[in-house]
Parts: structure tokens; C-alpha cells; sequence
């Protein structure tokens, strides 16, 4: 090999770029989505409900020479029990590895809903970048007020305005990140989308589609735990658990005659099988984990962390 060649190889080596953007705010502000837009695959559970993600969910970005690791964080709340606890320990983590942090808001929207939070956001060290989101909801001279108010209260943070469900800016804050990060290999090969196991979007979907389902609580005491997953040529059997925390949510998410059950499974088991481009053979029951919501160990076999 010539020097010359050896030289190329080497610049374009050192060339490479790669980074962890951690995406934080509120609930329901369009994280999910955006991690979504970006990945250009449904990773992250989208509902109208808030607190619909519980985990810290990575995805995958690669070009040629650059690799993009975002992460997906829940909403920022103030804890009210365990899980959310856990929730928000999630959220912590996303401060401490960002080489960018993504500061997501909402039109209409004043505050975030925990102080403490808030407060390490404006301090930070890390390249803050500042997402003014559901633009098009609005009109020209409230996105001008809004606009005004958050570069005041982040002056920390590079601002622009988005929709992440239209799609209108986000190349540019794409491009952006890609500026910000650092020169370094790929952390993770290059043909992988995330860090989450099978299993997990399996349990991800099935939760989803009891999101929107089903109303009041029994969103928020449900879990689900996939015990089977058997991968063959043309089809994968699934076998998959929904724990909620007393009878009474057993009975409601059943449903009469098991009705409503049955919906849940045949959502699931369509987004199933265009997330992994194969038949789905779905099956589910229903079990009472009594209080797993406050029980260290429980969330622990969840996957949360408690600490």
C-alpha cells in the first residue's frame, strides 16, 4: 500500500464523529417523537398520555462517517412512588454521559415540572440545544412570544423552533448535532438501531396499545413481561404476561368475555409484525403483581432502577 493511501485511511479514521444526545423535558412535550423522526423507526412508545415512556431508550444514527447514540428519556416529574422514582433516575443518568443534552418544550408551555432539573439544565457545561416543539399547533406572534420567553429563561442554549410531527426543521438540528459531537469511533456496530433487546419492544408495543385503550388508571399499574419469544423462518411465537396490581384491573383489562384483551393482542400483534417484518403468533394473560409499582424488588426484575 502506497503512503499516500495510508495517509487517506487514516485522516478519514480520526475523521470519524460520535456522541450521546440525551433528549429531556416534561411529559407529553414530543420526545419520543422526535427520537422517532430521527431514527426514522417507531422506538419509543407515542401516545397522548403522559408518562407513556418509562426506560431510557437509545437509538442508533450512522452515516458513513459519523454515529448518533439519542436517548429517550421519561417526562420530568416530581415522584409520587417507586417506579416514578426510578423513572427520574433515568432521567439523572441522561445528564451525566451527554456530549449534547436536547431541552425539549411545547408551545403554551412555562416551566418544567421539577425544579431541581431545571436548575442543571441552566448550569450545564454540556452544549445545550433548546427544541421550541408543536409549532404548527400555533400562530406567528405567539411562537414569537414563546420564543422570546425560553431564550430568556435557557440562555445557555442554541434555539429553534420544530415540529417533530411534521417534520419542519428537524434536518437543521439534525445536521447540528452532528457539528456538536465529538471525533471518536463508533460506540456500537454500525448495523445496530438500539440497545434494547427484542423482548422489550415486544413488551413496548403490547403496553401502547393498552395506553390507548384503556382510561383512568389501569394505563399506569399495568407492566408487561414477554416469557416467550421463539424466532423461526416465517413466524415468531410470543408469549407475553400483563401484571397489574389488583383483581379488580385484571377484570377491567380482560374485559367481558375477553374482549378487550383480544383488541389489545391483535393492535400488538399488526405493529408486531411490521417491526419485524415477520407473522406474529401473540399470546396473553393477565396476572395480579400486587403493589409492583412500590416494590424495589419488582422493579428491579422490571428493569427500573430503584436507587
Amino acid at each position: 500500500m502506497s503512503q499516500m493511501k495510508i495517509v487517506t485511511l487514516y485522516n478519514m479514521k480520526n475523521l470519524h464523529k460520535a456522541g450521546f444526545v440525551n433528549i429531556i423535558g416534561n411529559p407529553n412535550v414530543g420526545k419520543s417523537t422526535l427520537m422517532n423522526a430521527f431514527v426514522g423507526e417507531k422506538l419509543s412508545i407515542i401516545t397522548s398520555k403522559a408518562q407513556t415512556t418509562r426506560h431510557r431508550i437509545l437509538g442508533i444514527v450512522n452515516g458513513d462517517d459519523f454515529q448518533l447514540v439519542l436517548s429517550d428519556t421519561p417526562g420530568i416529574i416530581k415522584p409520587k412512588y417507586e417506579l416514578q422514582s426510578s423513572m427520574m433516575h433515568f432521567v439523572k443518568s441522561a445528564f451525566e454521559d451527554a456530549d449534547v443534552i436536547i431541552y425539549m418544550v411545547e408551545i403554551g408551555e412555562n416551566s418544567l415540572k421539577n425544579e431541581i432539573f431545571f436548575k442543571k439544565i441552566i448550569s450545564t457545561k454540556t452544549p445545550l440545544i433548546l427544541l421550541l416543539n408543536k409549532i404548527d399547533t400555533s400562530n406567528q406572534k405567539n411562537l414569537e412570544k414563546q420564543a422570546e420567553f425560553w431564550q430568556s429563561k435557557v440562555p445557555n442554549a442554541e434555539f429553534y423552533p420544530i415540529s417533530a410531527l411534521t417534520g419542519f426543521n428537524i434536518k437543521n438540528v439534525f445536521n447540528r448535532l452532528i457539528e456538536l459531537i465529538p471525533q471518536s469511533p463508533p460506540f456500537y456496530p454500525k448495523e445496530q438501531l438500539t440497545d434494547k433487546p427484542e423482548r422489550f419492544f415486544v413488551n413496548e408495543k403490547i403496553r401502547e396499545k393498552i395506553l390507548m385503550s384503556y382510561k383512568k388508571e389501569i394505563p399506569y399499574a399495568v407492566e408487561v413481561e414477554t416469557e416467550e419469544f421463539f424466532e423461526e423462518e416465517k413466524i415468531i411465537r410470543i408469549r407475553s404476561v400483563i401484571m397489574v396490581e389488583r383483581e379488580t384491573q385484571k377484570g377491567i383489562l380482560i374485559g367481558h368475555k375477553g374482549k378487550a384483551l383480544k383488541h389489545v393482542g391483535v393492535e400488538a400483534r399488526k405493529d408486531l409484525e411490521q417491526f419485524f417484518g415477520k407473522k406474529i403468533y401473540l399470546e396473553l394473560y393477565v396476572k395480579v403483581n400486587k403493589n409492583w409499582r412500590s416494590n424495589p424488588r419488582q422493579l428491579k426484575r422490571f428493569g427500573y432502577d430503584p436507587s
